[in-house]
C-alpha cells in the first residue's frame, strides 16, 4: 500500500515537471515562429544582403529634424565663409601686386644696368676719342715738320733752277761776252739731306705700345665681365680650425693660412688632419653654384681644391691627400708645373704661362657635377673637371654625392727653395 503510494506521489511529480517543462519550451517556438513571419535571419553563411529595419515616420521626422542646422548655425557658417572670400580675395590681390612689382622692379633694374653700360660706354669713346685726338695731333706735328724741311728744299730747289738758268745764259753768249757773267755762281753748294730728316715721322713705337696696351685693357675687361657673373656666385669662405693640421696658423678673420716650423700645442681633435698638412673650409656646398678664390702667390707649393667630410684625416695614406682618393679634386703646383688631380690621376693643366699664378678661381655648379679651376687674374681656365673627363680619372659619371668642402694643402717645395708659406681665401666683397 505504502508501495503503491509512493509510486503514485512519484509519478504525479514526474509528471507536474514534464508540465512545466512543456510551459518552458512553449516560449521558444513562439520566438522562431516571430523571427520566421516579421524578421529576417542573420545568416552568416547566406549571401543575401540584410535589410535595415524600416525606421518609423515619427523617427524618420525626428532624424531629419536634428540634421538640418539651426538658423544660428547657418548665420555663423555665413559669416565663416564671408570672412574666407574676403581674404582669399585680398590674398590674390596680393600675389597680383607682387606679380605686377616683379615686371615694374625688373624694368627699374634693366634701366640701372643699362645705364652702367651706357656709363662705360660713354668712358670708351671718350678715351677712343682722347686717343684719336692724339693721334691727330701727332700726325699735325709731325707735319708741321716736313713741311720746313720741304720748304728748305724748295729754297735750294730754286737756287739750283737760278744757277741752271744763269750758265745756260753764260753758255749761249758769244766768247767775248764772257765777261759779263750775270746770272752765273760758283758758290751753291750740294745740299744734302739732314740726319734729322730721317728722324721725322709717326711715332710707331708709341702707337704699338698703344696697340698693345688696348689689347691687354680688352683682354682684362673680357675677364672681369666673366669674373662679373662669377662673382655673382661668391661665397664668404672661412677656414674650420679644427681640420687645420698642427703647423698650420690661421689668422684672427679665419681666411689666411700660414705654415709654422713648430706645431701648436692643443689637443688635437677627431676631425684635424694630423700627417697631410691641410685644412677644409667650414661652410658645405651642397647645392647650386658657388664660387671663390685663393691667393697663392705668396707660396711656393700647393694645392688647392674641394672635399668630402669623408676625407681621411689621419695618416698619409693616399685617402688624406687631396686629389689622392675618390673623395677630393684639385689642382697642385709642384716643381713648377701645375697639375689636376682626382682618384690618383692627374693632367697637365692648360692655359698656364711663364708667370707664376696669383689668384685661383673655384666655381662648382653642385647640382650639374661641374667643378672648374681659373687664373683669376685673367680668368683663362685652368681644368674643368665634368662627365667629359670622367674616363681620365677611371670614373663611370661625375656627379657629386656629399657636400663638398673648399680645401687647401701645404705641399714641401724643393730642397733648394725657400719654403714659403701662405695662402689666404680672398674677400671678394667688392670687384
Amino acid at each position: 500500500m505504502e508501495a503503491a503510494e509512493s509510486s503514485h506521489a512519484g509519478s504525479g511529480r514526474s509528471a507536474a515537471a514534464q508540465s512545466v517543462q512543456n510551459d518552458l519550451m512553449a516560449p521558444s517556438v513562439g520566438i522562431d515562429s516571430l523571427l520566421q513571419d516579421g524578421f529576417t535571419s542573420l545568416d552568416t553563411s547566406s549571401d543575401r544582403v540584410v535589410q535595415p529595419f524600416p525606421r518609423s515616420p515619427k523617427l524618420q521626422r525626428k532624424v531629419a529634424k536634428a540634421a538640418q542646422p539651426s538658423q544660428e548655425q547657418l548665420s555663423r557658417r555665413m559669416e565663416e565663409l564671408q570672412a574666407e572670400k574676403s581674404k582669399t580675395d585680398a590674398h590674390i590681390e596680393s600675389l597680383k601686386k607682387r606679380k605686377a612689382d616683379l615686371s615694374r622692379t625688373t624694368e627699374v633694374m634693366k634701366q640701372q644696368v643699362r645705364e652702367r653700360f651706357e656709363n662705360m660706354r660713354r668712358v670708351l669713346k671718350q678715351d677712343e676719342q682722347v686717343v684719336l685726338d692724339s693721334l691727330e695731333l701727332d700726325l699735325r706735328r709731325t707735319r708741321t715738320r716736313l713741311d720746313q724741311v720741304l720748304k728748305n728744299w724748295k729754297q735750294h730747289l730754286d737756287q739750283v733752277a737760278e744757277s741752271i738758268v744763269g750758265t745756260q745764259r753764260v753758255l749761249s753768249r758769244s766768247p767775248g761776252a764772257e765777261e759779263d757773267g750775270k746770272g752765273y755762281s760758283e758758290s751753291l753748294s750740294p745740299k744734302k739731306p739732314d740726319t734729322s730728316e730721317e728722324e721725322i715721322g709717326l711715332n710707331k713705337e708709341r702707337f704699338e705700345m698703344l696697340l698693345k696696351t688696348l689689347a691687354s685693357i680688352s683682354r682684362n675687361l673680357k675677364a672681369q665681365l666673366q669674373r662679373k657673373t662669377l662673382l655673382l656666385d661668391s661665397t664668404p669662405t672661412m677656414i674650420d680650425r679644427q681640420t687645420c693640421h698642427a703647423q698650420i696658423m690661421v689668422t684672427p678673420e679665419g681666411r689666411s693660412l700660414s705654415f709654422s716650423g713648430s706645431p701648436r700645442s692643443a689637443p688635437e681633435h677627431p676631425l684635424q688632419f694630423d700627417k697631410v698638412c691641410c685644412a677644409l673650409g667650414s661652410s658645405p656646398i651642397a647645392a647650386g653654384q658657388s664660387y671663390w678664390e685663393v691667393d697663392v702667390h705668396c707660396c711656393s707649393a700647393w694645392a688647392v681644391g674641394v672635399a668630402y667630410a669623408s676625407l681621411e684625416r689621419k695618416g698619409r695614406d693616399k685617402g688624406a691627400k687631396l686629389g689622392r682618393n675618390r673623395n677630393s679634386w684639385c689642382i697642385e703646383f709642384r716643381n713648377r708645373n701645375l697639375s689636376a688631380w682626382h682618384n690618383d690621376r692627374n693632367v697637365a693643366c692648360q692655359g698656364v704661362g711663364q708667370t707664376p699664378l696669383g689668384r685661383v678661381g673655384v666655381w662648382v655648379n653642385y647640382d650639374k657635377g661641374q667643378l672648374m679651376f681659373y687664373d683669376a687674374d685673367n680668368m683663362v681656365v685652368l681644368q674643368r673637371f665634368s662627365a667629359a673627363l670622367t674616363p681620365v680619372f677611371d670614373r663611370a659619371h661625375h656627379q657629386f654625392t656629399q657636400p663638398l668642402y673648399p680645401a687647401v694643402r701645404f705641399l714641401k717645395p724643393p730642397e733648394n727653395q725657400i719654403w714659403s708659406n701662405h695662402l689666404e681665401f680672398c674677400h671678394l666683397g667688392s670687384p
